[in-house]
């Protein structure tokens, strides 16, 4: 089911969470909303549910308007962070509810409701558990059935709103296996909010970063991380560095003194750059500092400097250098970029 969002804006007392979104999702596509708390990711999770109303705008499913639809009418799944089971049902019970409670003209029989319930067991896992209740399940298994449940009702769409938040970080890394393998095998439409990084990049075929109500960049893990198309996303995304620098005649300056970079249009900005994307330097025109602080990180050395900034507090800037580097406490190093993007003002 393609899902497409026109021109959304939803207004809160005049407070514009969301203000003109336009977004495509593909059939069996799975799509991370990523942003921070308050970029709107959760208000266009629940837009699409039909949780919510947008003030304005359309949410096309297919070539049918669902703007206005309610929640049954859409025949969504939804999986809550915190699961929302029924503690005095079992994990069967829990599962079957959503095709028990439909009207009597399209409730499907008990025993297609046992079958269904039973693949949906095997499909997740969870064979042979399905007469225990909820307080004797794991929080992984607690979320499987979550899913499980939602997928009962054969959903147009699966929409998940932060469904590891409530997990510890071994078992969210074993569902998020778990869950894309699923996902592949059922192909089914998937929203699932984040403000977990790893998570989105691992997870979906595409990331859609959110700010402040709007939608920064719709890619790739690739696109997003390595091409970032704002100082926002350069900044959200993964660690990254920035410095105030002048571009002059393709040349990169920093307090007035080239830097040994290039820059492609004149004008002030801002050069952003990542840790792992610096090489030192023994050569004037580079970036130097004194080492602040320095630690182990695996096979290599994350490095903490300070770099002067005429008279004001120093610029700090991150950079990972190798094991073996002349970088002691105290140190003067020179250091450039090896990959970068400037971000000229207009």
């Amino acid at each position: 089911m393609e899902v497409t969002i026109n021109n959304i804006r939803k207004e809160f007392d005049r407070f514009a969470a969301l203000n003109d979104v336009s977004l495509t999702i593909g059939s069996g596509e799975l799509i991370a909303l990523l942003g921070p708390s308050g970029s709107g990711k959760t208000t266009l999770l629940r837009l699409i549910a039909g949780l919510d109303f947008p003030t304005s705008g359309r949410i096309l499913f297919g070539d049918e308007d669902a703007s206005r639809h309610t929640v049954q009418e859409r025949n969504v799944g939804f999986v809550f962070q915190h699961y929302a089971l029924f503690r005095h049902m079992t994990v069967a019970e829990n599962i079957g509810f959503g095709l028990r409670v439909r009207p009597a003209k399209s409730r499907p029989p008990k025993s297609e409701i046992r079958r269904r319930v039973s693949e949906l067991l095997e499909m997740v896992q969870l064979g042979g558990l399905e007469k225990r209740y909820p307080n004797q399940l794991s929080g992984g298994q607690r979320q499987r059935v979550a899913l499980a449940r939602a997928m009962a009702i054969e959903p147009r769409i699966l929409l998940l709103d932060e469904p590891f938040g409530a997990l510890d970080a071994k078992v969210r890394k074993e569902l998020r296996r778990w869950l894309r393998e699923f996902h592949d095998r059922t192909g089914h439409t998937t929203v699932f909010v984040t403000h977990d990084q790893e998570e989105a990049l691992e997870l979906a075929d595409r990331v859609v970063v959110m700010s402040q109500g709007r939608i920064e960049q719709v890619g790739s893990a690739d696109d997003v991380y390595d091409r970032p198309g704002s100082p926002f996303v350069f900044s959200f995304i993964g660690e990254s560095s920035e410095l105030p620098v002048e571009v002059k005649g393709g040349t990169v300056l920093f307090q007035g003194e080239p830097i040994g970079i290039a820059g492609e249009r004149d004008g002030a900005g801002e050069l952003f750059f990542r840790p792992e994307d610096v090489a030192l330097v023994d050569a004037p025109d580079a970036l130097s500092g004194k080492v602040t602080t320095s630690r182990r990180l695996a096979g290599t050395r994350i490095v903490e400097v300070d770099i002067a900034n005429n008279g004001h507090a120093p610029y700090h800037v991150e950079i990972e250098v190798p094991l073996h580097a002349p970088v002691e406490l105290g140190a003067d190093i020179r250091f450039r970029p090896s990959r970068w993007k400037i971000f000229t003002k207009s």
